[in-house]
């Protein structure tokens, strides 16, 4: 007799990860039991939702149709098990976060860390990468991501913290090439690029109640990792644009140096991304309302 809840969740998760030996490591079941489960599904429902061979799969139109209706039912499933489990004062679970890798080194990670010692009975799988990833996809409950507009209606999200930017580079880089002195000097400077950026080369600056946006030149190095950009700048290679936060320590020992003081840089932000039916979960609920506590309080004393 099926199991129908289990060959949804088992149909899911072979949709989201694209593949039965996936899902089975995912759900940690034998290919066998995967095929198994899909078969019953379908049989069940007199309608093919995935035709496969042994090299690949291909998922029906109808089959499409029904991912995104099981998606919703389990989500709510899941959640309406939450209200209960975590109905207790004591928090307890997993959560999966997603977090930038410099952001992740410099503030999420201790946050994290703080939070576990108060939540003993909370354990947390944290996934470092630049990369933006999909959380229904990556069954990720939360994750930490620079400001921009949301990609998915599904997902909701809340302002962790506002991110100074600022434009520096190496003493012995001044030295050499000297600074700009506005914006459209950067022209004929090595500007260091983060490859992961909405518009790595257009950067945006400020003075009173004037924009410019500067479209910059191909870079000698391109990068998508914010503590490797910061490592070039030590080396004198070029000018880098970055959260304040980040090369914090760097400015005030004077190995890299504020570069065009009198403008500003486009403001960031760091928010915690969360699927829609996340938002009824103590456990996320909990988390984010600690991470932007911790960081608030770390980056008004920094």
């Amino acid at each position: 007799m099926m199991d129908k809840v289990k060959a949804l969740t088992v149909f899911r998760r072979v949709i989201e990860l694209g593949s039965f030996k996936a899902a089975a490591e995912d759900l940690s079941l034998s290919k066998a039991a995967i095929s198994k489960n899909i078969n019953q599904l379908e049989d069940y429902l007199q309608a093919p939702l995935i035709h496969r061979t042994t090299r690949k799969m291909h998922v029906t139109e109808k089959g499409k149709q029904y991912y995104h209706q099981v998606r919703n039912i389990l989500d709510e499933l899941n959640t309406a098990d939450l209200s209960i489990i975590e109905s207790s004062s004591q928090l307890r679970g997993l959560i999966k976060v997603s977090v930038p890798m410099s952001a992740g080194l410099l503030l999420i990670n201790p946050a994290v860390c703080e939070f576990m010692k108060e939540h003993p009975e909370i354990s947390v799988e944290l996934l470092m990468s630049d990369q933006y990833l999909d959380l229904v996809e990556q069954g990720l409950d939360v994750a930490i991501r620079g400001g921009g507009p949301l990609k998915s209606s599904s997902l909701k999200s809340r302002k962790i913290h506002g991110l100074d930017l600022v434009l520096c580079a190496s003493a012995e880089y001044v030295d050499i090439h000297g600074q700009p002195s506005e914006p459209e000097s950067l022209y004929t400077h090595n500007c260091l690029m983060y490859s992961l950026a909405l518009s790595p080369r257009q950067w945006v600056f400020r003075q009173e109640n004037e924009v410019r946006t500067i479209d910059l030149p191909p870079s000698s190095y391109v990068v998508n990792n914010g503590l490797a950009l910061k490592q070039a700048a030590r080396a004198g290679l070029g000018i880098l644009l970055t959260p304040e936060l980040f090369v914090a320590k760097e400015l005030q020992t004077g190995e890299l140096v504020k570069l065009m003081p009198d403008w500003q840089a486009e403001k960031h932000a760091l928010y915690a991304v969360y699927p829609f039916h996340k938002e009824q979960s103590k456990n996320v609920r909990t988390f984010i309302d600690f991470i932007i506590k911790y960081v608030t309080k770390n980056c008004e004393n920094a």
